[in-house]
């Protein structure tokens, strides 16, 4: 009795100490494959810090969306917890804004005014097909300020589940992009140039908007280059990058060697430049034609040193967007969406953190960029399909094509080149020449630094309506989402190397859904399988073990 007493005792000790050791030591682990809940060190440095609480919202909530949008709503789920397992000031609530049919409307219209566009999915359930709306986003609150999260991540052409998985990949850079504007203060400073045509306020007035929820934005001009030089260069060097978006004015070798030596010291540069004259809305006139000539930016022996080369030519592709054109005339007059083979949609590379995991990209009359060998690592981050035609100049443009079919065999030069980026230690374009004027501290080799090389101004030029700019990453011809904003934001934030967030976008994490067509098939075989087979099985149980407790006894 002794001896059974001690095992008891001995056995509530060690229950004891494990639940005091459980309740001190705390450690999850993700035993899945693609590590999908294993935050990034990034990711972990943004939360350490937080005091305070961090208060979510999510809107994916409800019974009535597809089962895709309910294993994205786990996945957030799940990651969220995550979340507050690191850091128990991340709290979080699931919201269903469409619950209560009361208040129904007058929730969806407070969400879309603040900017949280309600979705519309396509349901198949059981063989038969529905509508429903959600909400796919998530409003964080941090000390007083608020942010919205984005949910979904669109790609066109993407079926849901591609979109679903798409999303789930995107979600730790959503949470930590959102996290990381609530808890970190400005310190970078962007330089938007002006003085050589580039565009004007109102047509990047979207992507700024963006841009400066991250980073402080200021004009600078290259005017004073003709009187102070010296003082243009050190005022320009306070500046981590500079944005050149669409010059239509030549540089001057002054302006040139600025910018040369802005970067020999170690400035990042985005470069989108329009090797070719031509503007849609100058199509829109009574003939609906104009020509395209080149445009001289005297720009082509300073890109050429640095490892590119932008071709004053025309590119047409057949995977392209749309232009609204009106047809008939009076009471009659119809705008229809025709393809426009000069407006690409451009293909991102997938193997790049600034790309990865991107939707396609519109240009409009984009030109072609070749890439030189020299020491400076160069990168394709955008190519159009291979479906491409390369148009030279001068040549007269029409709206006219948009009307006829294009003929496919002409589209034949494959993947063409529309965005470059080009990283490593570049050597001086005056290196060996004669400079335009005398500058202290020259330098003829950089230290290592990055730029990006777009052939196309319009990649960050948004339309503007009579209520002002509009969003940048929607396309109204096709009616789609286009990455154009996705991609730039991504450009730049690699090119500050801004938190190491733009590295959580190459995470890889693999979906796996039902086959929605094969289960409306197989329903009958499935469900008779599981209802049935039970009963024979226990049915058999119970003759067998009847047969040989018979047999026993009788024997």
């Amino acid at each position: 009795m002794n001896k059974n007493l001690k095992h008891i005792v001995l056995l509530l000790i060690v229950i004891i100490a494990i639940n005091y050791l459980g309740s001190k030591i705390y450690k999850r682990f993700d035993l899945t494959q693609d590590s999908r809940y294993t935050l990034s060190e990034s990711t972990l440095n943004i939360i350490s810090n937080v005091e305070s609480p961090i208060e979510i919202d999510i809107f994916l909530d409800g019974n009535d969306f597809p089962s895709e949008f309910r294993r994205l709503q786990n996945e957030t789920q799940q990651l969220l917890e995550e979340f507050s397992a690191k850091n128990k000031n991340v709290i979080f609530k699931f919201i269903d804004p469409l619950k209560n049919e009361t208040n129904r409307d007058q929730n969806i219209q407070v969400l879309t005014q603040r900017g949280l566009t309600p979705m519309q999915l396509s349901v198949q359930e059981n063989g038969k097909a529905s509508q429903a709306i959600i909400f796919p986003w998530a409003l964080a609150s941090y000390n007083g300020i608020t942010v919205s999260i984005p949910l979904i991540k669109n790609k066109i052409g993407a079926s849901q589940q591609e979109l679903v998985s798409g999303s789930v990949q995107h979600l730790e850079y959503a949470f930590a992009d959102g996290f990381s504007k609530l808890t970190q203060p400005k310190h970078l400073k962007i330089a938007i140039l002006k003085g050589n045509g580039q565009l004007k306020d109102q047509y990047i007035a979207d992507f700024a908007k963006k841009l400066g929820e991250y980073y402080y934005l200021a004009k600078f001009t290259l005017d004073s280059v003709a009187s102070n030089p010296q003082k243009t260069l050190k005022d320009l060097e306070t500046f981590d990058l500079i944005i050149n978006a669409k010059p239509s004015e030549a540089f001057t070798e002054e302006e040139k060697l600025v910018l040369d030596q802005y970067t020999m010291n170690g400035g990042k540069s985005l470069w989108l430049i329009d090797a070719i004259a031509i503007e849609k809305d100058s199509l829109m006139n009574d003939s609906g034609t104009n020509f395209a000539i080149g445009r001289d930016l005297n720009l082509t022996d300073f890109l050429f040193k640095y490892g590119v080369r932008i071709n004053p030519i025309i590119v047409s592709d057949l995977y392209s967007s749309r232009i609204m054109l009106a047809t008939g005339s009076g009471n009659d007059t119809q705008f229809l969406p025709l393809q426009w083979t000069y407006s690409p949609l451009a293909a991102a590379n997938p193997n790049h953190p600034i790309t990865n995991n991107l939707n396609l990209v519109k240009f409009d009359f984009a030109n072609q960029i070749d890439t030189l060998k020299n020491n400076v690592n160069k990168t394709i981050l955008l190519q159009t399909s291979k479906f491409t035609r390369l148009e030279g100049v001068p040549k007269e443009i029409s709206l006219e094509k948009a009307t006829q079919k294009p003929d496919p065999s002409l589209y034949n030069k494959g993947n063409q080149n529309l965005a470059v980026l080009l990283e490593g230690k570049f050597t001086s374009v005056y290196n060996n020449r004669i400079k335009p004027f005398k500058i202290s501290e020259e330098k003829s080799n950089s230290i290592a630094t990055k730029m990006i090389v777009i052939a196309d101004g319009d990649v960050i030029k948004n339309e503007i309506d009579r209520n002002g700019p509009l969003a940048l990453d929607f396309d109204r011809s096709s009616n789609q989402t286009v990455g154009n904003k996705e991609f730039l934001l991504n450009a730049v934030n690699y090119l500050l190397d801004d938190d190491g967030l733009i590295n959580i976008r190459t995470k890889e994490i693999t979906v796996s859904f039902l086959d929605h067509e094969k289960i409306a098939k197989e329903k009958t075989k499935w469900q008779l399988l599981n209802i049935v087979l039970p009963l024979v099985l226990l049915a058999i149980f119970g003759f067998a073990f009847n047969y040989f407790r018979k047999k026993k006894y009788v024997a």
